[in-house]
């Protein structure tokens, strides 16, 4: 009997979490692979649910905790986060030596989590690279600086695969497999109508709003600014009846001015106003779900990726504010506006009452995959050549590069 291949994966905060719930899951159901889950960032941090909670209700061991100091609001808190994640990570991965290390997208963490396993000579693999988002978050720059220090890609779609192909990376190590959070989507793994209802004191007769907005990490300090727009048009259909679910920011530097507006909005205690650190993947989901439905009338507003990725498999009405999920591959499902607060409200009102948009929303096409990316990425772990000689050695295969130099 062979020996299972040890998949370390490496999880640092809630919305990573769900969406890396089906990676779990295929490769712990795998018959050649073991899981090892390490827990990090916010998951470990009350402030934001402490929503390693989540993750042992789900049934997932964990191997290790692993501390990231993020303290304080600044341009230098994210750099000594990134610091603290190396050096705690470190002897966590020496003790477990894993025959390979999986990270996901685009977050701090997960840059620490990817510098740490490659200088290890781990062979490592990247969820969600090649992906976009031009608005100004530091995103775009960690997403592809991890992409060129993985050995293995699985991206959400094409276009995600022709840019790493682009960056020269071998072909080989290239998976087109899709949106891992389409994988539950499909199943029906999100909370049923009743329930959201009963958690949430919700009306079914009052429309319905599903609002996150994160900091733009190069412009951390004008968080509060580029939030109050959302906030007073978000009050102003409060007070004509319209239910607003607020959910907290991601701990980015920036996030914590976020945070403070959002209790001072809760503090207002507007009836059709609630505020939560974390709602967690399956009742995100369910309350997103709750769009495909012809009695409810929902819309998700913010500059969250869910906001772009995942609504369109619920045919979800959507607001994208701001610059943050600029160049983002996205259905049609989704109205952009500006930070501003008349501009905000009148796109909610279109999710909420234009019939016609409605119902192009219903049938919107969903362009991330068709709901089996866990199992594709579990198959390729249990199959791929983990020979260091292959594996480590990254070749650069660009277009116009022969041996005498370069041409266009």
């Amino acid at each position: 009997m062979s020996k299972k291949r040890v998949i370390a994966i490496f999880s640092g905060n809630r919305a990573e979490y769900g969406l890396q719930f089906p990676i779990l899951q295929a490769v712990k159901n795998h018959p050649d692979l073991e899981y090892k889950l390490i827990v990090s960032g916010a998951h470990l941090d009350k402030n934001f649910g402490s929503t390693i909670s989540e993750i042992k209700n789900d049934g997932f061991e964990i191997y290790a905790e692993v501390e990231i100091e993020m303290a304080g609001d600044t341009r230098t808190s994210t750099s000594l986060a990134i610091a603290s994640g190396i050096n705690n990570l470190t002897p966590v991965l020496d003790k477990l030596n894993p025959d390979v290390f999986l990270v996901y997208a685009d977050r701090f963490e997960g840059l620490a989590a990817v510098i740490t396993s490659t200088q290890m000579n781990i062979p490592t693999a990247h969820v969600e690279g090649g992906d976009i988002t031009e608005g100004g978050a530091l995103d775009d720059s960690v997403r592809h600086a991890m992409s060129k220090l993985a050995h293995l890609h699985y991206t959400t779609n094409e276009q995600a695969t022709n840019r790493i192909l682009a960056m020269g990376e071998d072909p080989w190590r290239v998976h087109t497999v899709g949106f891992p959070a389409i994988d539950l989507i499909k199943e029906g793994s999100f909370e049923n109508p009743e329930n959201i209802v009963n958690k949430l004191k919700l009306d079914t007769n009052k429309p319905l709003v599903l609002f996150t907005q994160h900091s733009v990490t190069t412009e951390c300090e004008d968080g509060e600014l580029q939030l109050i727009p959302s906030i007073n048009a978000l009050i102003k259909l409060a007070n004509e009846g319209v239910q607003v679910i607020l959910t907290y920011p991601n701990n980015d530097a920036g996030g914590q001015s976020i945070t403070k507006v959002l209790n001072r909005t809760s503090e207002l205690k507007n009836e059709n106003i609630q505020l939560h650190t974390s709602l967690g993947r399956y009742l995100y989901h369910g309350i997103l779900g709750l769009a495909k439905t012809s009695t409810w009338r929902v819309a998700c507003v913010g500059n969250s990726s869910s906001g772009i990725k995942e609504t369109p498999v619920f045919g979800c009405p959507t607001v994208n504010i701001g610059t943050r999920q600029q160049g983002r591959l996205r259905g049609s499902n989704v109205i952009d506006a500006n930070y501003d607060e008349e501009d905000i409200y009148q796109a909610i009102k279109k999710c909420l009452y234009d019939e016609d948009f409605r119902l192009a929303c219903r049938n919107t096409i969903n362009p991330y995959g068709g709901g089996n990316a866990g199992d594709l990425i579990a198959s390729s772990l249990a199959n791929v050549d983990l020979n260091p000689k292959n594996i480590l050695r990254k070749g650069m295969n660009l277009l116009g590069e022969n041996k005498n130099g370069w041409f266009r």
